[in-house]
């Protein structure tokens, strides 16, 4: 929504209002070299590392070691304070099924240490405890030329884990070559600040623009290096506007680079081709190659994480040797505190790795249909007559939408979970009105907690001690919307049920069952705190420093927020939260959207890679402001948002209350035709991107995907960023330059692709230079697919429920094509007794078979949907049959040109089977004749 207000500096005691937005200044935020553990870890060089692996052996099915320091004193000179004694480190190594690999690293907890090291609870999930493979032995072997044995146990039937005892390493390798694929500490980075008790005439403040942290246990940062084998890119570790393939943030020629940062923070139009933390951060990255394929890696740690891409030739002076067979990409992982938690997915391919990944944080939640549509937002609506009006204007304009939005200026001064009962006096009536058209609300609730003793929220937060604390123990008063406000505590489950509970028809007087929630400021974000954020050493509960959760405080906000809808409901209806900050596992509750963007063309260029991103580290329902929420978009920008937006798994249309007023219709006959029939073109492939969320739901593989998640093999892909794949069966480029005249698109593969407008057919493995039609941005069906649609516009998604389906079948060289369609009630959790329809439809030999994709035969309850199949339309295939049979009803119906796409109801005619009286949830088959 809106970033940070560094004027609101705390020299008044009155509530100002809202100030105009200012650009993102470099100055407000800090650097690598303004960020003492970073500026500390990047300073040491390859090899200083002097750790041995010691007492090796297995317990409780892991291996388990101490990490001691062959020179005890170097150690303890690095840390600041040779007085202290170095205490041994304990590593335990564990194996899960699906060959991943589990290595945490923590201070032995035997000589009592100041305090127990935070480890960030509520994000691996429970059941993949019950997934651990009890080790019942090691073996040992001599590598190189070390000076001790080394370790091995068994990960999967393809690899092994090793730990070298000396120098300490550990890694995953091949077991048939022995060959490396990903590692830790090859290159001799590793290093562990021990917490300190603080003696007498000892500073450890940190100071930043004013503000100090206190840092009362020291310095306690964590570094190591991880390398890629076999990897030609690396993505991941959201979010940064930047490109899909990382960039080297140092080596030769790279000069004052910062590293990819992971620090929630609230940013004023941020900058693209950027390396600077933004909203969120999950610490997960994947690696690449043709010539070894996919891997991953993940570090469970909620506090702030630097990360440098090291570029070749990084180490060149180091004297270390390593294995030069194939490519390999080194990272370098920074982090201020927390321990090591880290996790080793092998898979043998992209799908496979986001999967693993998946299998430790969950797999993304399943929407209500409703959430998949089109979502109308402004900050911000003014009253309940220009709520009427815009919804009004859509139905006037034919253009479908399912969900208004009402930014914070809807509640009572600022207050969440009130109503401005001037502006909005009747809430229930005005929702009332949307949900008889099938339509819905959202309503903002944001952390911060106006500090006010005539606010019931406040007043309990306070008598319940529910806040954060400052590091004296006091409530922490910071600064926000409402002026000096307060922030619940979210680490502690009891406060997080607390929270729930607001969302109750009866706490949350005004809402309905069609109003759902926008979590927004909450990294958490703070005017008048260091880089607009909470000081890190506020206390939560435990005793649990800031520094340590910062990264997933939205998450928690998120978590009990989307459980709170859950209650609401009784458990029976699904939730809807849009969350600004997340973290690992954000994915199980709700939507994500990539902030405060601006309208300009480099913003939408820079949507592409930033949603994909998020994609391949687990939110797949996630999107950009389409037209950008700060500025005023160009006509031309506008129209080419809305075109690319249609296919952002969150599409919402948005902007900030300077702006110019930018509903659909606003901009002229013409370009309301445009904005309409992208608009349209969602509404159309609904029930494939329902399907697809479906298959996110079960596999954690993301909606939208790189070409490389499909195309693994083609090294073309690997850097492409401008063109994703919708599912297996769509490819969608952007055009991302004003009055462009032509785009070039690449389609990979052996295979043809269909354009989804006219059908007509492009080769696979070229590069085809295209007419930038105003009228779309390119798409195309790739061949052997079949994709289903719902052709019919209703004013929402909900109003679609029993409307016939389209199939789109593309067939390949082999005159063949295969797809999906899953239908469930859209709204509730009976999907998960079995409540839904899954079908498969396979085209060969000239046949259409539907048959029941749903293996599940255990479901308590059943789905069946009534709707039929209106139309077939077949893509490739040769002019010439005039019918086909239908089974089991045993009757011919006819074959005939109609229309590709009903859009306008004109177009190219393509080879169409109309009315062949099928129903979708039905077995049949329809031959050809």
């Amino acid at each position: 929504m809106r970033a940070s207000l560094l004027f609101l500096l705390l020299s008044s005691l009155l509530i100002l209002p809202p100030q105009p937005a200012h650009s993102w200044k470099k100055d407000e935020f800090r650097n690598c070299n303004q960020t003492p553990f970073c500026k500390r870890a990047r300073a040491r060089k390859p090899g200083t590392c002097s750790l041995i692996a010691t007492d090796v052996s297995i317990s409780d099915g892991n291996l388990v070691a101490k990490l001691i320091d062959k020179n005890p004193q170097d150690l303890a000179n690095d840390q600041e304070n040779s007085s202290d004694p170095v205490k041994p480190l304990i590593l335990t190594l564990s194996a899960y099924q699906d060959g991943i690999l589990r290595v945490k690293i923590d201070e032995d907890q035997t000589p009592s240490p100041p305090k127990k090291r935070f480890e960030v609870p509520d994000v691996i999930l429970p059941e993949f405890d019950a997934k651990k493979l009890w080790l019942q032995r090691l073996s040992k072997e001599k590598i190189g030329g070390d000076p001790e044995l080394s370790s091995i146990v068994y990960l999967s039937d393809g690899y092994e884990a090793v730990l070298r005892h000396d120098p300490f390493e550990v890694y995953v390798r091949e077991k048939s070559r022995g060959d490396k694929v990903l590692s830790m500490n090859s290159h001799g980075l590793f290093d562990f600040e021990q917490l300190r008790v603080k003696k007498e005439g000892e500073d450890w403040e940190e100071r930043f623009r004013g503000h100090t942290d206190t840092r009362p246990y020291g310095p306690q940062s964590i570094s190591f290096d991880v390398s890629f084998y076999g990897a030609d890119f690396v993505y991941g570790i959201p979010e940064h506007a930047t490109s899909l393939a990382l960039k080297p943030t140092r080596g030769p020629g790279i000069e004052h680079s910062e590293p990819y940062r992971l620090f929630n923070l609230d940013v004023f139009e941020y900058i693209h081709d950027s390396p600077f933390g933004i909203y969120g951060s999950i610490p997960f990255m994947l690696s690449h190659g043709k010539s070894r394929g996919t891997s991953g890696f993940f570090w469970l740690n909620a506090a702030e994480m630097q990360i440098d891409v090291l570029g070749e030739g990084w180490d060149a002076d180091s004297g270390i040797s390593l294995p030069s067979s194939g490519n390999r990409i080194d990272t370098f992982w920074m982090s201020e505190a927390g321990i090591v938690d880290t996790f080793f997915f092998m898979g043998s391919g992209p799908k496979d790795v986001v999967r693993q990944y998946t299998s430790v944080t969950g797999t993304p939640a399943m929407p209500q249909l409703f959430a998949t549509a089109y979502h109308q937002c402004r900050w911000n609506y003014r009253d309940e007559e220009d709520v009427e009006n815009v919804d009004s204007k859509f139905d006037e304009h034919d253009i479908p939408y399912d969900v208004l939005w009402l930014d914070i200026e809807h509640t009572d001064g600022k207050r969440y979970f009130t109503w401005d009962r001037v502006l909005f006096p009747s809430p229930e009536e005005m929702q009332g009105k949307l949900a008889a058209k099938g339509r819905h609300m959202v309503t903002i609730v944001d952390p911060h907690i106006k500090r006010d003793d005539s606010y019931f929220l406040h007043k309990e937060a306070t008598k319940l001690g529910y806040y954060v604390k400052d590091a004296t123990g006091k409530d922490y008063d910071g600064w926000c919307w409402p002026g000096s406000s307060s922030y619940p505590d979210m680490l502690n489950p009891e406060i997080r049920s607390w929270w729930s509970e607001k969302f109750s028809y009866e706490n949350y007087v005004g809402s309905t069952p069609s109003l759902y929630i926008w979590n927004d400021m909450n990294e958490p974000s703070v005017f008048n705190g260091p880089e607009v954020t909470m000081p890190r050493d506020a206390l939560h509960v435990g005793g649990v420093e800031h520094r340590d959760l910062h990264n997933a405080y939205g998450y928690y906000f998120h978590m009990a927020t989307a459980d709170g809808l859950v209650k609401r409901g009784d458990g029976k209806d699904r939730p809807f939260v849009l969350s600004r900050a997340f973290f690992a596992g954000s994915q199980r509750y709700g939507a994500i959207w990539t902030g405060d963007n601006s309208a300009d063309w480099d913003h939408l260029r820079v949507s592409v890679p930033m949603v994909l991103t998020l994609g391949l580290t687990g939110i797949t329902f996630s999107g950009a402001d389409v037209g950008g929420f700060f500025g005023n978009p160009e006509t031309e920008l506008l129209v080419r948002w809305y075109q690319l937006g249609a296919y952002y798994p969150f599409f919402r249309g948005h902007a900030h209350h300077d702006t110019k007023r930018r509903e659909p219709w606003l901009f002229g006959e013409r370009n309301t035709e445009l904005i309409r029939e992208a608009i349209h073109v969602r509404y159309m492939l609904l029930p494939y991107f329902y399907t697809l969320f479906r298959e996110a739901n079960t596999s954690g593989v993301p909606l939208i995907r790189p070409l490389w998640m499909e195309f693994p093999s083609d090294e073309t892909t690997f850097k492409n960023d401008e063109a994703f794949m919708v599912g297996n069966s769509l490819l969608v480029q952007g055009i991302f330059i004003e009055q462009a005249k032509h785009v070039s698109v690449y389609m990979p593969g052996k295979e043809s692709w269909y354009d989804v407008r006219t059908g007509a057919t492009y080769s696979g493995g070229s590069t085809h230079k295209l007419e930038a039609l105003e009228e779309s941005i390119p798409a195309f069906q790739r061949a052997g697919t079949i994709i289903p649609r719902r052709d019919r516009f209703r004013r929402s998604s909900t109003q679609m429920a029993n409307d016939p389906y389209t199939l789109v079948i593309a067939l390949n060289s082999s005159k063949a094509a295969e797809g999906e369609l899953y239908i469930d009630d859209g709204k509730s959790f009976d999907f998960h007794l079995g409540a839904y329809t899954h079908r498969r439809f396979v085209f060969k030999d000239g046949k259409l078979t539907s048959s029941n994709a749903n293996t599940d035969s255990s479901g308590k309850l059943r789905f069946n949907s009534d709707c039929v199949v209106e139309r077939i339309i077949i893509l490739g295939h040769a002019v010439g049959p005039k019918s086909a049979h239908v089974e089991p009803d045993n009757r011919n119906v006819e074959i005939e040109f109609g229309p590709l796409q009903l859009l306008g109801r004109t177009g190219p005619v393509v080879l169409t089977i109309r009315k062949p009286g099928v129903r979708v949830a039905d077995d049949w088959s329809i031959k050809i004749l």
